[in-house]
């Protein structure tokens, strides 16, 4: 399941995977910096749930000079919540929304997939979450902000999407305001929305990894 362009880490003891988590990375990281991240989850021991760190593409992103990293799209000024290049984020999410059509392809339900994506990731996580066409079975979005909430067209399978929204009280780059107000929008537009905020920075800290593993348990329990 593994390309250039994803890692994929499948279900321990050979299982085969009856639900998926697509975990997308921030600015200037790959989908190799979740891959310590997965084992800390501890998920129940009788889970198969595959999980799909893709690989943003190299671009060259405005705010950093101009320099060449991984991306989802280009962001040019420092205030986050406005100016990014929003046609490369939309492009992103057709990319991500490829993902999601590959593992509805060979047999997993799109209500066992999750979607969920640090900072950048999470832009572009929001985006794809909320105009995906078949219901899903969750949106976690981590250290992020709603960039596309003035021009999103969201689908109607995904109205009752069940979201979860981390951020950091002392997140530098994307200040917890940024994280608030996505959520206020979500919210305004209809969408019941859990917002956790954790003492860090722009990062993950153990206690939010706990949440999320029980979150991600109760999400994709059987039966």
């Amino acid at each position: 399941m593994s390309t250039s362009t994803e890692l994929a880490i499948e279900p321990r003891g050979g299982k085969a995977a009856d639900a998926c988590v697509i975990l997308l990375h921030g600015l200037g990281a790959t989908g190799h910096d979740f891959e310590l991240f997965v084992p800390t989850l501890n998920l129940p021991g009788d889970s198969a749930v595959r999980f799909i760190l893709p690989h943003a593409t190299r671009q060259p992103v405005t705010i950093n000079g101009g320099m060449r990293m991984p991306a989802w799209y280009d962001i040019l000024d420092m205030d986050l919540g406005r100016k990014i290049d929003e046609q490369q984020l939309r492009i992103s999410a057709q990319r991500i929304k490829g993902y999601i059509d590959a593992q509805i392809d060979i047999g997993i339900d799109s209500r066992r997939i999750i979607l969920a994506g640090f900072s950048q990731g999470g832009a572009v996580a929001y985006h794809t979450a909320l105009t995906y066409p078949k219901p899903l079975g969750g949106l976690l979005a981590l250290s992020t902000y709603f960039a596309t909430a003035d021009s999103i067209e969201p689908s109607r399978a995904n109205r009752d999407i069940v979201i979860e929204v981390h951020h950091g009280d002392f997140d530098p780059v994307v200040p917890e305001r940024l994280g608030r107000a996505g959520v206020e929008r979500v919210r305004a537009m209809g969408y019941t929305v859990n917002y956790r905020r954790y003492p860090m920075q722009h990062a993950l800290c153990p206690a939010q990894v706990n949440d999320i593993s029980r979150w991600l348990s109760e999400r994709l329990k059987k039966g």
